[in-house]
């Protein structure tokens, strides 16, 4: 039978704010004390923290599941990861491995998201369901479920107008597919890419918005409808700096704490993300940090995630690049670890986890530094505990049939981008003079 393990001479998080507490110990995968003093007892192991802090596993809001996807990211501590769409068969696989073994992040998913017939992710993942009218949103939630989708995604409007204009849910589609999914107790996750189309998911009652928009400045009377509504926000800046020109990929790359965990193959997606700003037509990135503020002054929750592996984008080693750019938003390094622990625990209805708390599930972080001053301090990981289960670091390396199915998808994802750039802005800036 395996032994506790103590904790001790540490600092500890406990996903909402910096505790007193110097030990924790846990044992069968579940925190069993939390304590000013010593908590060890005889057989246990003891871990010296040395002045290190204790973080609650860390949670990416938003994936994509591709292989390596739940190995790569326990790598950087994540040890839950939330897909937001993926095939039937992907998300089934990933939760045998989640449920299988102990060096994987442990994963929920969306399964297949809601959208119109020829209407964003089709390019990528096409073909899969889409619904037409409100009618099929019943049958559309059950079958989801069926499958076995832990929350349902909706992609709103486009907010992109006349001949650029992508095919997408009406309102009325959209709020039938958030009250269908209501009355199973599951969480709706609307996709939005435009101002306009969170005002419309908002009226629609939905609890999650993935993505801040970029098209143009968000309102503070919209982010107060936003908050006064209960809804959360995972802004995916991370992916956003990289699809507006800016090299976020890079600067995950320069930093020692992060690449010397990076497969050669990860290290070039991210050295290689930024797309560029031929032509000077795509929005400011500086736009999207600064609706995040808003959303921020406004009191929305904010939840962590990357979009990985988006361009420019790494499983686990993104999200701490998350972290980074939330700081720029006006939130504190509580608040930011806030977003990649309790909060999204909390958002999506996922009890066991989330806090460091006696009865909590033992999914821990141990760092050397001190994040609460410092947020990048995240990066310097000195053990990770996946219920309990020790983790080894290592670099995914995949085999030749995973490195052709990266290769595959990163593909898909170039074309959806050009394909979203060109009915949002009316042009492929890959492709302009």
């Amino acid at each position: 039978m395996p032994k506790a393990t103590a904790i001790v001479n540490a600092k500890v998080f406990d996903g909402t704010r910096l505790r007193d507490w110097t030990s924790v110990r846990f044992a069968d995968g579940i925190i069993t004390d939390c304590a000013t003093g010593p908590t060890a007892r005889g057989g246990d192991v003891v871990i010296d923290a040395e002045g290190g802090t204790i973080l609650p596993g860390l949670i990416d809001s938003h994936i994509h599941l591709v292989p390596g996807a739940l190995a790569q990211g326990l790598t950087f501590g994540v040890t839950t990861a939330l897909d937001m769409f993926s095939q039937a068969g992907a998300m089934a696989v990933a939760k045998e491995q989640a449920g299988a073994r102990s060096d994987v992040a442990d994963v929920r998913s969306a399964g297949i998201g809601a959208t119109a017939p020829g209407g964003h992710p089709s390019m990528m993942y096409d073909p899969f369901p889409t619904l037409t009218g409100p009618e099929q949103a019943e049958q559309f939630v059950a079958e989801r479920v069926a499958e076995g989708s832990d929350y349902v995604k909706i992609f709103g409007p486009s907010g992109a107008a006349g001949p650029w204009a992508t095919p997408s849910l009406d309102l009325e589609t959209i709020a039938a597919l958030t009250q269908a999914a209501h009355g199973r107790g599951l969480v709706v996750v609307a996709h939005v890419n435009s101002v306009a189309g969170m005002r419309q998911v908002v009226s629609a009652g939905v609890d999650v918005i993935a993505h801040v928009p970029v098209d143009g400045e968000l309102d503070r009377a919209l982010a107060e409808r936003v908050a006064e509504a209960g809804i959360a926000v995972g802004p995916t800046l991370a992916t956003l700096e990289n699809l507006l020109g800016e090299p976020g990929g890079a600067a995950v790359v320069a930093d020692p704490r992060l690449v010397g965990k990076l497969g050669d193959a990860q290290v070039r997606r991210l050295a290689s993300g930024a797309p560029g700003r031929r032509g000077q037509r795509l929005p400011p990135y500086a736009r999207a940090e600064k609706n995040a503020c808003r959303l921020v002054d406004a009191g929305v929750t904010i939840l962590a995630g990357t979009d990985a592996p988006s361009p420019g984008t790494a499983f686990g080693a993104s999200l701490h690049r998350e972290l980074e750019l939330l700081g720029r938003c006006g939130i504190t390094p509580a608040q930011a670890l806030n977003a990649a622990t309790a909060a999204p625990a909390r958002v999506f209805l996922l009890a066991d986890r989330g806090l460091v708390a006696a009865g909590r599930r033992a999914d821990l972080v141990l760092v050397s530094g001190d994040p609460l001053t410092d947020i990048t301090a995240t990066r310097a990981i000195e053990r990770i505990w996946r219920a309990g289960v020790p983790c080894d670091r290592r670099v995914f390396v995949p085999d030749m049939a995973e490195a052709e199915e990266l290769d595959a998808f990163d593909a898909r994802v170039a074309k959806a981008v050009a394909a979203v750039r060109e009915r949002r802005y009316g042009f492929d800036p890959d492709k302009a003079g």
